[in-house]
C-alpha cells in the first residue's frame, strides 16, 4: 500500500535515478558519471524481463526516500514505462520528472524481439514532467514515431543528439538542470512513496 508523506518531503533535493538500458554505455551512464548521481542497474540486457526491471526500478524508488527524477536511456525507458502504468502515481509522486532517451520503437517490436517481452506499450499521459529526446542515431521513422507517442505520453519532444557532444552529452544535463529548475518552481507537495512490498509478478 502507498504512504504519504509530509509536504515538506517535496521541498527536498530529487534524487537523480540513472537508469542505463545498456551495460556499458549511453546517456544515463554519462549522466551518472559527471554527475555522482545514483545508478540502478536493471540487467538480464539480452533478455529482459518486464516485471523485474519494474520491480528493481519501484526498489530504488522508495530507496531514495525523496522526490526522484529518472534519467532513463534505451530499453530503461519502458521500465519508467511500466512502473508509471503498474503503479499509477498521482502527478508528481514521487517522481518529480523524466529524462526518457532514445526508447526503442514500440511501434515496430518485430525490430527488436526483446520488445515482445513488453507487451503492447502504455500509451496514456506520464504522472510525471517527462523530455522525451532522440539521442541522435534515429531513423526518420522512429523519429516520427516519437513526436506521436511524445503527444500521448504528454512529454516534450527534442532532438538533442548525444554523439554530437560526446560522453559528457550537455544537452541532458542541461535538460536535467531544466526539470529540477520545473520542481522547485512547482512549490510543495505531497509526496507518495511506493512500499517495496508492492512487487509485480
Amino acid at each position: 500500500m502507498a504512504t504519504y508523506q509530509h509536504a515538506s518531503h517535496a521541498l527536498q533535493s530529487p534524487a537523480i535515478l540513472a537508469v542505463p538500458g545498456d551495460p556499458y554505455f549511453g546517456p544515463a551512464r554519462a549522466i551518472a558519471e559527471r554527475g555522482g548521481h545514483s545508478l540502478v542497474e536493471l540487467g538480464m540486457w539480452d533478455a529482459p524481463h518486464r516485471n523485474t526491471w519494474v520491480n528493481k526500478l519501484n526498489l530504488a524508488i522508495h530507496r531514495a526516500g525523496k522526490p526522484v527524477v529518472l534519467v532513463a536511456d534505451g530499453f530503461a525507458c519502458l521500465a519508467a514505462i511500466w512502473w508509471a502504468e503498474y503503479e499509477q502515481p498521482a502527478y508528481g509522486n514521487p517522481v518529480v520528472g523524466a529524462l526518457l532517451v532514445s526508447p526503442p520503437d514500440v511501434d515496430r517490436p518485430g525490430a527488436d524481439p526483446r520488445l515482445a517481452r513488453f507487451g503492447a506499450c502504455p500509451r496514456q499521459a506520464l504522472p510525471f514532467p517527462t523530455y522525451l529526446v532522440a539521442g541522435g542515431n534515429e531513423s526518420p521513422e522512429l523519429k516520427h514515431t516519437y513526436r506521436r507517442i511524445s503527444v500521448e505520453w504528454g512529454a516534450r519532444y527534442l532532438d538533442a543528439s548525444f554523439a554530437a557532444d560526446g560522453a559528457e552529452w550537455r544537452a541532458g544535463h542541461d535538460l536535467l538542470d531544466r526539470l529540477l529548475r520545473d520542481h522547485v518552481s512547482a512549490g510543495p507537495r505531497l509526496q507518495r512513496v511506493a512500499q517495496p512490498g508492492e512487487v509485480r509478478v
